[in-house]
């Protein structure tokens, strides 16, 4: 990094400039993220500065949490003459907003992590790199049957069920949620027992608060699966379920993201979050930056749609596969 200049921009956004004092001639590109204090977010902006670096343009990191702070991010990026702005909104309907707002100032978009959609839900035509929600869904719920094989757990039995806290809004959360359901039904848990809760805030306090919903209309579980949109979900869900007594031997817990589960991996003792699929913000920071730049000075637009699938880590594996990924 040759140099960093933090400053405040109105309604509370920070952003952050990276790179020498700007030329004339240098390209300026925006990087806003729904949820800054998040490591996946982070992760992302630290491989957008690598890519800043490597290309030599200017980076500029700004958290927005709301449809308002979005704007202003735009404006400040526009005063600074920004030609690119990689973004994950914190509400993907502001699509049509964000668009209208870049297009005043000649800002090319491209849209990461969450996909922007129009009034009506339907996707914009703005390139977009997303996760395959879906597939990773699948994947999280294969490490739990396999999980619950290995304990000798009968799906079938009534006193397990599993813990979904949920993030509706989003379809990718939605996919995620489907995704994971349908591979432990398949493995012979009735849908029945699948018990979902609105995570209405996407973090641990609200995993907390949707697994303890869950909890107290269902004191007969003596066993819990937990999936959920994230790690965050999950990890909250699962800290509920301890203050009732449950635990690493009656939790089976596989989040999405990584780099938050890996607070229970490194504790002592093992926790009720057995897991995490852990997908690369790499590919969403560097990638992305890269891909934009390229855009900009060479006019080659990115692909519409890039989907990126994830690896699960444990306890036993995520040090070696996060070292190997510049993620420790």
């Amino acid at each position: 990094m040759k140099r960093s200049v933090w400053f405040l921009i109105p309604l509370a956004i920070a952003a952050v400039l990276s790179g020498c004092g700007k030329k004339n001639d240098q390209v300026t590109i925006g990087f806003i993220v729904k949820q800054p204090d998040e490591p996946w977010f982070q992760n992302e902006w630290k491989f957008a500065r690598q890519a800043a670096e490597k290309y030599g343009f200017q980076l500029v990191e700004i958290g927005a949490t709301d449809g308002s702070q979005v704007l202003s991010g735009i404006d400040n990026l526009g005063a600074q003459s920004a030609k690119g702005l990689v973004i994950c909104a914190p509400d993907v309907r502001l699509g049509p907003g964000i668009l209208q707002k870049a297009k005043q100032y000649n800002i090319k978009v491209y849209a990461v992590d969450d996909q922007l959609v129009d009034a009506d839900g339907k996707p914009l035509d703005v390139p977009y790199m997303g996760i395959s929600a879906y597939d990773i869904g699948k994947q999280v719920g294969q490490a739990i049957v396999d999980e619950a094989k290995k304990r000798g757990w009968n799906l079938k039995d009534p006193s397990i069920a599993a813990c979904a806290p949920t993030f509706p809004e989003l379809e990718t959360g939605r996919q995620r949620i489907k995704g994971a359901s349908e591979v432990l039904t398949a493995a012979g848990l009735p849908a029945s027992q699948i018990f979902t809760s609105p995570n209405k805030t996407g973090d641990t306090s609200g995993g907390f608060s949707a697994g303890n919903i869950v909890l107290t209309q269902h004191p007969q579980v003596k066993k819990w699966l937990v999936f959920s949109t994230n790690d965050e979900g999950v990890m909250g869900a699962v800290r509920a379920m301890e203050n009732r007594g449950y635990n690493a031997e009656t939790i089976i817990g596989v989040g999405i993201g990584g780099s938050t589960a890996m607070t229970d991996f490194k504790k002592p003792k093992p926790t009720g979050v057995f897991g995490s699929v852990l997908i690369d913000p790499k590919r969403h920071g560097f990638e992305t930056s890269e891909l934009m730049y390229k855009w900009i000075t060479e006019g080659k637009e990115p692909p519409k749609v890039i989907l990126t699938t994830g690896t699960l880590i444990t306890r036993d594996n995520f040090e070696k596969v996060m070292t190997e990924r510049g993620l420790l």
